[in-house]
């Protein structure tokens, strides 16, 4: 099977898994006896009135019209009316509120991400390269101690730290939470603030899950030192460097790049304990709190999990193609 070929029934198979999971997306929420028009009604109103706005927001429509309705929401991705739909609450569209929010969390579990992997990785590599010595035990210790901890003690522990030193000596390093609301008239009027008020959040997160990718990478790494093909370029007289870098290193690649670019979903559907500890109105924050059993904000959870169930879709396909592309072995494999 050709690449081609293998991309295109990735392709095929990747948007009939988006419709499946569309379309439980729809049945759970339907079957749902929670009444979603809570949010609209007033205690006063009559029930012609109660029933007018059900109608208004498609609640009473048939079955396979507000299936097809949702459908059309969904796979227009906000960019054409009713952009998601109109969220429950706010009575604006999904769209709209989604888009400042997204800002946020794409910055914050953006910025955390790509701090992990600078941090982890070259940590991982020089752990491995230093196997069993000093530098290696500090590394691995470090890592192992951030790996085991769960992330929200560490958070509420990074709170109650720059807390105290604030509110004891006055020395404010890191703001500890909230501030950011929105909406914004553009991203480059919430930058500065967001910058701020996201620097410990980031931070936390950062030191938090460097862990888990030194532990990877060095032990990736170190099988790769004992494969033959790095006891064939010692032999050679290959400085260590060169053999490190160059054909241990390079033989790993395939992975990481997936680990990277299977991460990647996970920056757009928001952090939830982060932005509910540190009180961020990000994606996280906004899902959860739709999800409310006394009045659920339905075109906000299947918004979200809608756009989550393509970004894992699509770079579940991409990091397919990253092995392609970074290991041969896979691209002969194709031709034949």
């Amino acid at each position: 099977m050709t690449l081609r070929k293998y991309l295109a029934k990735r392709i095929v198979v990747g948007i009939i898994t988006l419709l499946i999971v569309a379309t439980l997306n729809f049945v759970i929420f339907v079957l749902q006896p929670s009444d979603p028009t809570r949010y609209l009604l007033q205690p006063g109103m009559k029930p012609e009135q109660k029933e007018m706005i059900a109608r208004e927001y498609g609640l009473r429509d048939p079955l396979d019209v507000r299936y097809f309705k949702y459908l059309r929401n969904m796979f227009s991705y906000g960019l054409i009316p009713p952009y998601f739909g109109i969220s429950f609450k706010s009575k604006q569209t999904v769209a709209s509120e989604m888009s400042w929010r997204m800002q946020l969390t794409v910055l914050l579990l953006g910025s955390a991400m790509i701090g992990r992997t600078i941090v982890g990785i070259p940590a991982g590599i020089f752990a491995a390269a230093k196997r069993g010595g000093k530098l290696d035990v500090a590394i691995m210790g470090c890592a192992l101690l951030t790996f085991g901890i769960p992330i929200f003690v560490l958070q509420l522990l990074s709170i109650f730290f720059f807390s105290y030193l604030a509110n004891i000596y006055g020395i404010r390093i890191f703001p500890t939470g909230g501030g950011l609301g929105g909406p914004y008239k553009s991203f480059w009027d919430f930058l500065p603030g967001a910058a701020w008020h996201l620097s410990l959040p980031i931070l936390v997160l950062t030191f938090g899950g460097f862990g888990g990718w030194a532990l990877y990478t060095r032990n990736m790494l170190i099988d790769a030192l004992t494969q033959d093909y790095i006891v064939t370029a010692r032999a050679k007289g290959l400085s260590e460097r060169t053999v490190l870098y160059k054909h241990a290193f390079k033989s790993i690649l395939p992975p990481v790049a997936t680990m990277i670019t299977l991460s990647i979903p996970g920056i757009v559907t928001g952090a939830i304990i982060t932005e509910t500890i540190f009180g961020l109105e990000g994606i996280g924050k906004w899902y959860v709190e739709s999800l409310s059993r006394g009045s659920p904000n339905y075109p906000v959870v299947q918004a979200v999990l809608f756009i989550f169930a393509t970004l894992t879709i699509m770079f579940n396909i991409i990091a397919d193609l990253l092995y392609g592309v970074l290991d041969p072995r896979i691209r002969v494999g194709a031709r034949r």
